[in-house]
């Protein structure tokens, strides 16, 4: 009988390691299957991260080039403008000038005319330079090439029709 009690607590004892094997294997299995499933949830979610910064790279690619865009319209209308500026800079200073050409063509005119000093022509052509200083000297100038004096070359001519012979 000591035989079978030793057989049957062999038998035991390997049940049991048999036992303790299997729950072992199941824990393992069940183990491995977790790490499975977070290897897997931190992949879709690392994709998922990828997804959306591929999204925000493209919209933020798409708004360079729209800033890009209005940027170099901007510069292009803003290099219109300062040339714009430029030529009514010189359109200005050159109002200014025939504006000081007529006043000082006007005071001379006066001061002719009050002094008796008709030996200098009304004429003055005045030039600036480039420090801004009016300079101002008297040239005789035939009366037909002062543009002053072209009002009565501008005046119009009457014609009929029936003056013309085809």
């Amino acid at each position: 009988m000591a035989s079978f009690t030793s057989g049957s607590s062999q038998e035991d004892l390997q049940q049991l390691m048999d036992q303790r094997k299997r729950k072992r294997m199941i824990s393992n299995r069940e183990s491995a299957r977790r790490s499975r499933m977070r290897k897997q949830q931190l992949s879709d979610d690392l994709t998922s991260q990828v997804n959306q910064f591929k999204e925000q790279n493209n919209q933020i690619a798409t708004n360079i080039n729209m800033m890009t865009h209005l940027f170099l319209n901007v510069e292009a209308e803003n290099s219109i403008l300062r040339a714009q500026l430029v030529e009514l800079n010189q359109r200005l200073q050159s109002l200014i000038e025939i504006i000081s050409c007529t006043n000082s063509s006007r005071s001379l005119e006066k001061r002719t005319s009050t002094f008796g000093l008709s030996d200098i022509h009304p004429t003055t052509i005045c030039l600036q330079g480039p420090s801004n200083i009016d300079i101002n000297y008297h040239h005789e100038l035939d009366d037909f090439l002062n543009p002053w004096n072209l009002l009565n070359v501008n005046q119009s001519i009457m014609a009929s029709s029936d003056s013309f012979m085809y």
